[in-house]
């Protein structure tokens, strides 16, 4: 998936639905923004986004709307760990990323287990945890 995570609301969500209907063995990629790792780029990046780019938006765009939505879903994504966090947690094993652009792009990946262990044991800690039901008390008959 390719600059479409972030559009989705419930990104962790999806990245279940991911996991579920990708065959065993299967590996999915995703590229989406992401944060510069570096301060100094980082800062540079963010200036860009909120004064150089909405000049440029208004001068070359009929859409300048649009783009504000841009710098914002951009702005609130969640940064590489995070994310390999998230596909972890809904069963994803060999999760990795790779900084594209000094870091303005990240490309993420992992891997759905093949074997049946392995799948038994992300299951067990992807499963909703359900607590016990409460005791009702029993109503004597006599």
């Amino acid at each position: 998936m390719s600059f479409g995570l972030r559009n989705i609301a419930r990104p962790q969500v999806a990245l279940a639905e991911m996991h579920r209907v990708l065959r065993p063995g299967g590996r999915v990629v995703i590229c989406e923004f992401s944060k510069p790792p570096r301060a100094l780029f980082r800062t540079g990046y963010g200036a860009y986004m909120r004064f150089v780019m909405p000049l440029v938006v208004r001068a070359t765009s009929t859409d300048p709307e649009a783009y504000d939505y841009l710098a914002e879903s951009i702005r609130d994504w969640p940064d590489q760990h995070t994310l390999s966090q998230w596909m972890r947690g809904v069963g994803f094993t060999r999760v990795a990323y790779r900084n594209l652009t000094a870091g303005v792009v990240a490309l993420h990946r992992g891997h759905k287990p093949a074997d049946e262990a392995i799948l038994a044991r992300t299951a067990q800690r992807t499963a909703p945890r359900r607590r016990p039901a409460a005791a009702t008390p029993s109503k004597d008959p006599s």
